[in-house]
């Protein structure tokens, strides 16, 4: 649980909207901040250092509104959110109301207004390579998905050598696992991730198969996620050592939502 610095009912004249009076006129628009913090320590130290200056936050909103005009609140509310995670370190989430007063639908309404919660998450990801630079391929992954707008490398676990996994004949493996905590969700990152493969020359010919690098999300906040692409906490984590020893490294005590059980309570009972 969270604590809540709140600017409420910010005045900011803009020129947001769907017709092109409205992009050109412009007019006013009333936005409603919450940033999900810890105050504690500025409670403590009555320091405004270690806390959040709502002052420079409503400035930032100010002339972020004025300066990236959109046509939907949706979006606005949107890209806003995504600025304050990115600018204010000590954020952990946010909520952005924007209203949208006397909205130019010919009835008599006082506003319209969007109302979102954004909020930065942790992922658990698997990190491998058996081909050619192992070392410089695992850093090369570490330091792109740090580059992915949205996502910081908080953690990464001391690098492994493991036997391969799946019986087909191959090079030993370098493993580790890394904490980083996005702003994207599960698919989203996913396909960051592909991406960064692609990138390290990964080829997906053999299934278990020798690869330049190997990117697996393994934990998500406590989500379960089942889709076609993707499933979450990572399938067979449980059974793997290669995925378990590095990262109970970095987070021994992160449970897996469906076992109940914490990494290092997998690790300990694959290794008995």
């Amino acid at each position: 649980m969270y604590d809540e610095i709140r600017i409420t009912d910010l005045e900011v004249f803009a020129n947001h909207g769907v017709f092109p009076e409205e992009n050109t006129l412009g007019q006013k628009f009333v936005f409603t901040i919450k940033l999900y913090t810890d105050t504690k320590l500025a409670g403590k130290t009555d320091e405004l250092e270690n806390s959040i200056n709502y002052g420079d936050v409503a400035t930032f909103v100010t002339e972020f509104a004025k300066e990236h005009t959109v046509k939907l609140l949706e979006s606005a509310a949107e890209q806003l959110a995504e600025a304050l995670l990115l600018r204010y370190a000590r954020v952990k989430g946010v909520s952005v109301e924007i209203k949208k007063p006397w909205a130019p639908i010919g009835l008599p309404l006082r506003d319209a207004s969007v109302k979102i919660e954004r909020f930065w998450h942790k992922s658990y990801v698997a990190i491998g390579s058996n081909m050619g630079d192992k070392l410089g391929y695992l850093d090369f992954g570490v330091k792109r998905i740090d580059e992915i707008k949205g996502c910081r490398v908080k953690r990464v676990s001391s690098y492994i050598e493991t036997v391969p996994y799946g019986g087909v004949e191959q090079d030993n493996f370098l493993n580790g696992a890394l904490l980083v905590e996005t702003l994207l969700t599960p698919d989203e990152l996913l396909a960051e991730l592909r991406r960064i493969e692609i990138e390290a020359h990964r080829e997906r010919n053999i299934h278990w198969g020798p690869r330049t690098l190997d990117l697996d999300i393994i934990l998500y906040d406590d989500e379960v996620v089942e889709s076609d692409n993707l499933i979450v906490p990572h399938i067979e984590m449980h059974k793997r050592d290669f995925v378990l020893r590095p990262l109970a490294e970095i987070a021994p005590y992160a449970k897996h939502p469906i076992l109940g059980q914490t990494v290092q309570q997998l690790l300990d009972k694959l290794e008995k």
